[in-house]
Parts: structure tokens; C-alpha cells; sequence
């Protein structure tokens, strides 16, 4: 049933048909407008103005705009003594775009405490294909060769917005923060978009910024709306970032 207070994009609907993010509610926070498809286009679009997809199988797709946002400033980034003695024990490495979706379907997995996994069938398709097109990207964490855990997101100019992560073995996403943060320090990215607060990423340095604020950055750090193309060819050891 349509919400009476909810913006309706049909799917036919030019890529730009979202109401000012402003007009988001405040409870749910962030629920901005239901409907649309996950098209290349309306994607890339959304999180240009600060918008997401987050639904769950069964639902209208709902595009979110939440108030305050969770930011990462990639020089901010948290390592504790206590991680910094863990990841060194670990000796993990850290690669870019070799697996992307089977880190897609590590975020996905069932965990502890949770009914079950937004990220549907039609999540992993449009993923996969900002992927292949060069705008969706996954970071993944090795040890003794085999997958341990990573992250997706997105880039576009010089933002990154990260959509899940998971670890397969203790801190591997934390592993994959730590370079995907280095890297973006390194190329001049303000920001690591981490969209919803956790305890866990606050532990880890993550801020919460209001949302007229990230949009202003935005509209500078996506401009031009190309595609990131900077990654390191060869695999990175975390320890050597210690």
C-alpha cells in the first residue's frame, strides 16, 4: 500500500524525478521516495544527490537521504593498538576488482541476529552491471589465498560510497577499510560515504555529518561524474601499513 506522505517515481520516470532531499522524512530517517528501477542512470544520479536504494525482498524499491549521514574522512581512519597487533598476526593482502561478486555474495550471506539480507536478486544484478560499466568496485581481503572478506561501493569523481562489507575471518573488513581509505587519502577523496551509523564504524573513526553539508561536498567531489580508474594493478599487503 502507498504511503499518502511518500514520493512515488514510477519506472518510467526520467532519472531525476527524486524530491529535494530536504523533503526526506524524519521517521523513517532519510525515507525520501519509493518506486523507479535500478538502472545504470538513476543510480548514478541517486548518489550524486546523496541518494540510496535500501530495501528488503518483497518491497517497492525506497531510495533514502537519512539526516545526519555517516562519513569516513579517509585520513580519520581508526587503527587501535589492539588491531594494529591483529592485523600484522593476520598477514592479509588486499586486491581491487578481482571478485566483485563474490564479495557481493559474502555481504549478502545470512549473519548473527539478522532475518535476512537487503541486498536481493535485483541488487546484486544492478551492481553487477555499474561493476562491468566501471563505476561500482569491490575490494577484497586475502589470506594464504583464499577470500577472507572485503567491500563494494561505488565511485564516482573523487567520492567513494560504500554500500556492505563483510569478514570472513576476524577484521578482514577492517583490513579492507584501512587501504581503500589510504588509497582515497592518496588521490585526494574527502570522503567515504558509509550512509547509516554503526557502533562499529564509529569505533573506527566515522563521523556523522548533516546532510546539507554532504551534499555540498558532493557537488564538488563528483564533478566531473567520471569513473575512478586509480587502483593499484597489484595486490597491497596491510602489514606494510602498519
Amino acid at each position: 500500500m502507498r504511503s499518502p506522505g511518500l514520493h512515488w517515481i514510477s519506472s518510467d520516470a526520467p532519472v531525476d524525478a527524486f524530491p529535494e532531499i530536504d523533503n526526506a522524512l524524519a521517521e523513517p530517517d532519510g525515507l525520501l521516495a519509493a518506486g523507479g528501477d535500478l538502472s545504470r542512470e538513476r543510480l548514478i544520479y541517486a548518489y550524486r544527490h546523496g541518494i540510496f536504494p535500501w530495501f528488503d525482498e518483497g518491497q517497492p524499491i525506497l531510495w533514502w537521504s537519512p539526516n545526519p549521514r555517516c562519513v569516513l574522512r579517509p585520513d580519520a581512519f581508526h587503527v587501535s593498538r589492539r588491531l594494529r597487533r591483529s592485523l600484522r598476526r593476520a598477514a592479509l593482502t588486499v586486491s581491487f576488482n578481482r571478485r566483485f561478486c563474490d564479495v557481493m555474495a559474502g555481504c549478502a550471506a545470512p549473519r548473527p541476529g539478522q532475518l535476512g539480507t537487503w541486498i536481493t536478486e535485483d541488487m546484486k544484478a544492478a551492481y553487477l552491471a555499474l561493476h562491468e560499466d566501471g563505476w561500482a568496485h569491490s575490494i577484497e581481503v586475502w589470506q594464504d589465498d583464499r577470500l577472507a572478506g572485503g567491500l563494494y561501493g561505488l565511485a564516482i569523481g573523487r567520492m567513494f560510497f560504500g554500500e556492505s562489507m563483510y569478514s570472513g575471518v576476524e577484521h578482514a573488513s577492517k583490513a579492507a577499510l584501512l587501504v581503500l581509505t589510504r588509497i582515497m587519502h592518496e588521490r585526494g577523496f574527502p570522503l567515504l560515504d558509509c550512509q547509516v551509523a554503526s557502533p562499529h564504524l564509529l569505533t573506527l573513526g566515522a563521523m556523522m555529518m548533516p546532510r546539507r553539508q554532504f551534499r555540498e561536498v558532493l557537488d564538488s567531489a563528483c564533478e566531473p561524474p567520471i569513473r575512478f580508474r586509480g587502483w593499484p594493478d597489484a595486490p597491497v599487503s596491510v602489514t606494510a601499513l602498519l
